[in-house]
């Protein structure tokens, strides 16, 4: 893919949706945030590339269609490229200021890109009917459930479940290679634990395992001399 201009007369920003590994500049096409949506492109230092569209400067609304836009384009990079995510909402002020960010956060970066290189996420959540199952059995269910599925991932992350029916929210990072192996285990323990409902979902960006914690704030310039 060829480069694709990210900075048109009276552009204010460049949004980042995620940074990966190239060693050439990149265009995935107009799918970005905006109306109509903005070319998506990137922007380098080293082997490093942020996922960049034009924009205005500052936070986005987060409006479902924003939201949306953020994580179609995530998933657009994912097809091709293993994508270290970032969170709505980073806006830079330009090129000078994104090369910045890599350079100031480049082994931070490298680090977490080559842990997940090849990897994806995937997503499940496990409701139940306590018309159907006391809550501790259900509860014993799920723990089964994650031990069933942990063989088959590289890392698996739990967190808090949403809502009063939800007792297992839990996502998972395997090979790629390996995803119709773990959809057919997911299938497996579905059947088995039939008074349950699996909501599975993705392949998502690697959200949960992207453990990168951002601390870079572009320079404030220096304040005018005084008068002598």
């Amino acid at each position: 893919m060829s480069p694709t201009p990210l900075e048109p007369p009276g552009a204010r920003g460049l949004y980042i949706y995620g940074v990966l590994r190239s060693r050439e500049e990149l265009s995935f096409g107009p799918i970005g945030l905006g109306t109509p949506p903005a070319e998506v492109g990137t922007v380098g230092h080293g082997e490093l590339m942020a996922v960049v569209s034009s924009g205005p400067l500052g936070v986005p609304d987060p409006t479902r269609d924003n939201v949306l836009a953020h994580h179609r384009v995530q998933e657009a990079v994912m097809r091709e490229r293993t994508l270290l995510p970032m969170a709505f909402g980073l806006t830079l002020a330009g090129r000078e200021e994104v090369v910045e960010l890599l350079r100031s956060a480049e082994d931070a970066f490298t680090g977490v890109l080559e842990r997940l290189e090849g990897h994806l996420e995937l997503g499940l959540k496990v409701l139940w009917d306590r018309d159907l199952l006391p809550q501790q059995v259900a509860e014993h269910d799920a723990r089964s459930i994650v031990e069933a599925l942990r063989p088959h991932a590289t890392a698996v992350r739990v967190v808090s479940p949403i809502g009063e029916r939800m007792i297992l929210n839990a996502a998972f990072l395997l090979p790629r290679e390996q995803e119709a192996t773990f959809d057919a285990k997911v299938r497996s323990l579905a059947a088995r634990f039939e008074l349950l409902m699996f909501q599975y979902t993705g392949p998502w960006a690697p959200y949960h395992f992207a453990d990168i914690r951002l601390r870079w704030e572009p320079e404030a310039p220096e304040p005018p001399s005084s008068p002598r």
